[in-house]
């Protein structure tokens, strides 16, 4: 596919963004394994979601779609997962392969979870490890480091405390869900404060969690018990919106109901503190933290962005980093070596593609340094089919000089549905097109 985006003069009005993909995938990953029947509401319906309803139905879980983004999974406990028939194919979606594996890890059966070409790639060390040193039986190429991973479950792991040396909330939530059917207690205590959703929603439906600082821990035997989950729209696609607004010139706009869970709202903070206008409403009630955040015109100022924040906006540095493109002076974005191994190395495909179109922008070991104010230009580009990068190309090419082709931009889809739609209701223009073809 390709995307075609046309220069804004600005966005106006209220919208709201799909639901949030990583509390989308775990709401249905703890009603599966929950005691009755859970209701979640504004369930993402994106291929990385809709991969992991797709997996969990290949273990025997009822669901029911209820109407878009309304699903009613009936809970099949700690030990009513069935064996696959077939593999379970989790897609590109990363989250799906690593929470399954501390799913699967308890469960009595024989599973194999593969997915597409870029995440069988993508490591698995660092949730493998922790799972085989609470007795998982867990095999996969590479030396036991690649999908597709074959895993024989066994109900007499050990709960263990684990010090994780990157602070990840895929491998902490892995860990946990394992924990839940491990015997005795799992301790996961990480260098720094990673989401914490997994927590949450565990609380929420009824399971005791200890939280001491950075170290989280459950007991084994315990049970989600069936609820009603509502998914708030997801942060991360609204980065792209909170970028967009502030770049552009005669912006005034509102994005509904998004979450703002603190572990998440690193976003907020960094582009508050280079200049951004942001005001955020809390609404009440729910489980997860959540608001209305306005977005006006702003003059950006480049700042330094590393160390504890990194995990809680990990997935919005590619659309900061074209915030940086348009701030004045220069941004140093650091500590984010964990975006090499990504759908894409985000860090070298965001330093040539922001290169080929007028932006001053260094490549680091672990990030970018970024000089601002420069010329950004129109032409063709591409996204390398990694939707985070396709997605912050677009948001440049709104506030570049002329209209900006984006190939290989299927993977939009992956996490935020209605991308083009969204922003066209603002006023933007963007225009999927299936080929090729001259410039708009």
């Amino acid at each position: 596919m390709i995307l075609y985006v046309e220069p804004s003069r600005g966005l106006r009005g209220r919208i709201s963004v799909p639901g949030d993909k990583s509390i989308s995938h775990r709401a249905a990953i703890l009603a599966a394994l929950g005691q009755g029947t859970t209701r979640i509401d504004g369930f993402l319906e994106s291929s990385d979601c809709l991969a992991t309803l797709r997996c969990l139905s290949l273990l025997g879980v009822p669901i029911e779609r209820l109407s878009p983004g309304s699903y009613q999974i009936m809970g099949r406990g700690q030990e009513g997962f069935r064996e696959p028939k077939n593999v379970l194919d989790c897609g590109n979606s990363g989250t799906t392969m690593r929470l399954l594996a501390g799913v699967l890890a308890v469960q009595p059966c024989f599973s194999v979870l593969t997915g597409d070409a870029s995440l069988r790639t993508r490591p698995m060390a660092r949730v493998i490890e922790p799972l085989r040193s609470m007795g998982a039986q867990i095999y996969g190429r590479v030396d036991h480091t690649r999908a597709p991973l074959a895993i024989v479950g066994s109900r007499n792991l050990q709960g263990q405390t684990h010090e994780l040396p990157i602070a990840s909330a895929q491998v902490k939530s892995a860990i946990m869900l394992a924990g839940l059917s491990a015997n005795g207690k799992t301790r996961v205590k990480e260098p720094a404060r990673s989401r914490n959703h997994t927590e949450v929603m565990l609380q929420y439906l009824g399971v005791p969690v200890d939280i001491d600082g950075l170290s989280v821990t459950v007991t084994g035997g315990t049970i989600p018990q069936g609820g009603h989950i509502i998914v708030p729209g997801d942060i991360s696609s609204a980065a792209y919106l909170m970028v967009a607004g502030s770049i552009l010139p005669n912006s005034d706009f509102t994005v509904e109901n998004v979450g703002i869970n603190p572990t998440r709202t690193g976003v907020i903070t960094v582009l508050q503190a280079m200049g951004a206008d942001l005001s955020v409403e809390p609404k009440a009630g729910g489980g997860e933290p959540r608001g209305n955040i306005r977005v006006r015109s702003s003059e950006l100022e480049g700042i330094e962005i590393g160390g504890d924040i990194i995990p809680t906006l990990i997935d919005e540095l590619p659309v900061l980093a074209v915030a940086a493109a348009f701030a004045k002076g220069t941004t140093r974005i650091r500590d984010a070596a964990e975006l090499r191994v990504k759908e894409c190395d985000r860090i070298t495909i965001m330093s040539q593609e922001l290169a080929r179109l007028g932006v001053a922008i260094e490549e680091q070991a672990d990030g970018w340094v970024v000089r601002g104010g420069q010329r950004i230009l129109g032409g063709k580009t591409c996204g390398h089919g990694d939707h985070r990068v396709v997605m912050a190309l677009a948001v440049l090419g709104l506030g570049g000089e002329g209209p900006l082709c984006i190939q290989g931009a299927d993977a939009v889809g992956v996490s935020f549905p209605g991308f083009c739609s969204t922003f066209g209701q603002l006023g933007a223009q963007l225009e999927e097109r299936a080929k090729d073809a001259q410039l708009m």
